[in-house]
């Protein structure tokens, strides 16, 4: 497959070619890829006149729309860095993601801008200049903040042969065309942004916009995609079960006739959900992908077929083009990392074009995750990421398996809280779930909250688990809540789930 290229030379070429095509819907406005293209050089003009050049970190902040990918084209021809600001953070965080990307530059665009127009401000840098470690084809192109375990953000920094690897991948993996209506449905600090925003364009489809408001209202998400004709659609399993049970009600005979794929991202998708997708939906193909933001987000791709509803986890799929995945297992002895043996599990790896260079400004952190590949002489980095992530390969590719801080020991009993998350959403009154562990008897107990129409009997629930796990990962204590806590990015947030006080001791 071949990555290279820029996407700025794929948007002029189509916008001499085809000026009038459609590049970008917006509410009930189109932007066509001509007047994208003029907007890509006015954005650029605008950040060169303000002395902003290669290597400049350029601070983003503004609403979900054509004008974020013009600035990201536009910073890609400087040669500069796109890092997205969230305008919903905290003043701390914002300030603390600025001095250590070492900003030279804020853009304020759309609705944050004064008079809705483009605004460019130097800013002088608080840290060091960017160094990004390590040897690697390519120039940084992008830096997203991620929500670190420790709870302070780590910048990621993604170079231009990784970001085009995995915009590739997507056109490729996906069959994508010029007919192709791509749904922008991201949060624009959340990595998948990205590739929503952009892909299409390498093709000459369609991006169409979905606002921060629609985004609050299954109703209004499914309304828009049926609208606009959306083909592809990526969203987080929790919007996707909200979506499943909106186009579920649907009158019509088939709901979303014209979606191709949908496109499952940024936490585990369970095997009950994933059938009622392809219950719901039965034209439309579902993927499951995984990807960290390091790795130029999706690393693996799977398309869900019936076969699958059986396991009590999905795959999540084979590496996309030019990545390479390994599960290595610790030696503590000898402080080595071996190769896991076929179907045993251990920490999954990642090497290949899309490894990222490091995190910004946080050395530490980069030299604890990023090592030097020696699996591979021949790899473009020369890196190799530690996801952190449990995993194991065999015939069908990659199974992920939760994450290697999400184990616990209870009892003396080490526990993967996904193992047990994964068979409780098997259960066919449970809509979603999340188990945690909390020690405020003074001993760690595991507690099972689940979202579910109605309150369901703690000994059903807990026979249920004991048909598939052994006692000692069977919870004794279950909340029923009205809705799982999330992010900003639709994940669950584990560390804001209720603890005693709305517990229900089982008997």
């Amino acid at each position: 497959m071949d990555t290279a290229g820029r996407i700025f030379d794929a948007v002029r070429a189509r916008a001499q070619d085809q000026p009038e095509r459609v590049a970008f819907v917006e509410d009930e406005d189109t932007v066509a890829y001509g007047p994208l293209f003029e907007r890509v050089l006015e954005i650029r003009a605008s950040l060169a006149d303000q002395g902003c050049s290669a290597g400049d970190v350029v601070a983003c902040t503004g609403t979900r729309s054509s004008d974020t990918a013009a600035l990201f084209i536009a910073l890609e021809d400087l040669g500069a860095i796109y890092l997205p600001v969230d305008p919903a953070w905290p003043a701390a965080r914002v300030a603390d993601v600025m001095r250590r990307s070492s900003a030279s530059f804020v853009v304020e665009y759309g609705r944050r801008a004064p008079g809705g127009q483009l605004s460019v401000r130097a800013h002088g840098p608080d840290g060091e200049p960017v160094v990004v470690p390590g040897r690697g084809e390519g120039d940084p192109r992008y830096v997203i903040f991620t929500s670190g375990s420790t709870g302070r953000p780590k910048g990621a920094v993604v170079d231009q042969t990784g970001l085009m690897n995995h915009l590739w991948a997507k056109v490729n993996d996906l069959g994508l065309t010029a007919d192709d209506s791509v749904a922008f449905t991201a949060p624009l600090a959340f990595d998948i942004s990205v590739w929503q925003m952009l892909a299409p364009l390498l093709v000459g489809g369609r991006v169409v916009v979905l606002p921060d408001d629609a985004m609050l209202f299954p109703r209004r998400i499914v309304r828009t995609l049926e609208s606009r004709e959306v083909t592809v659609a990526e969203v987080v399993p929790t919007l996707i079960t909200a979506l499943v049970q909106e186009a579920g009600r649907s009158k019509a005979p088939t709901p979303l006739p014209i979606l191709r794929w949908l496109i499952s991202t940024g936490e585990e998708l369970v095997p009950s959900l994933a059938e009622r997708v392809l219950t719901v939906l039965p034209h439309a193909r579902l993927l499951n992908a995984y990807g960290p933001t390091e790795c130029s987000d999706d690393v693996t791709h799977h398309m869900v077929t019936e076969a699958d509803l059986g396991r009590n986890r999905l795959p999540v799929g084979q590496p996309v083009a030019n990545a390479t995945l390994y599960v290595l297992v610790h030696d503590a002895e000898t402080g080595t990392w071996d190769a896991a043996e076929p179907g045993r599990a251990g920490e999954l790896f990642v090497g290949g074009r899309p490894v990222g260079h490091g995190y910004v400004g946080d050395a530490t952190a980069t030299s604890g995750a990023f090592f030097r590949d020696t699996l591979d002489p021949t790899s473009p980095t020369g890196r190799l990421y530690r996801t952190g992530d449990l995993a194991r390969i065999d015939e069908d590719g990659v199974h992920y398996l939760g994450r290697t801080d999400r184990q616990v020991k209870v009892g003396g009993v080490r526990i993967e809280l996904g193992e047990i998350e994964a068979v409780l959403s098997r259960h066919a009154r449970v809509e979603s779930c999340a188990v945690s562990v909390f020690a405020d008897t003074g001993r760690p107990e595991l507690v099972a909250h689940y979202v579910a129409p109605e309150e369901l009997p703690a000994d059903d629930l807990q026979n249920h688990l004991s048909t598939t796990l052994p006692a000692d990962m069977v919870p004794k204590r279950w909340v029923r809540l009205a809705a799982l806590p999330l992010t900003g990015s639709g994940k669950v947030d584990h560390r804001s789930l209720p603890g005693r006080k709305d517990s229900v001791e089982a008997s």
